[in-house]
């Protein structure tokens, strides 16, 4: 399994509004394509304005095949004008989970 996992730095106090927009239009138009949301934080004690979210793949050919068909939904595309700005840094990784991992690896 691979995790994605994609943080961004909001501008100050913007997180309230960011939560807003993406739990009453954005996350149901990203399960619909990405599929299984592992997470998604935002920072309470350390870096603020900090939100986190993860989600898992079984490859990255389905990622990439997922990622693609979200950014075709015309419903995707109106909605990131609402928290393009909002964004001031944004960073991306992929992850694999140990093989002791609790969230199901695999032996490599």
């Amino acid at each position: 399994m691979f995790y994605e996992i994609r943080t961004y730095r909001l501008r100050n106090g913007a997180i309230p509004t960011y939560l807003k927009v993406v739990e009453e239009e954005g996350i149901a138009i990203q399960r619909k394509h990405l599929g299984e949301l592992v997470g998604y934080f935002f920072s309470e004690i350390g870096p603020i304005n900090e939100i986190v979210h993860i989600w898992a793949y079984p490859s990255l050919d389905e990622r990439e095949r997922r990622r693609a068909a979200l950014m075709n939904d015309a419903a995707w595309r109106d909605f990131l004008p609402k928290i393009r700005d909002l964004i001031e840094v944004a960073e991306n990784k992929i992850m694999r989970a140990a093989r002791f991992s609790p969230t199901g690896a695999v032996a490599s």
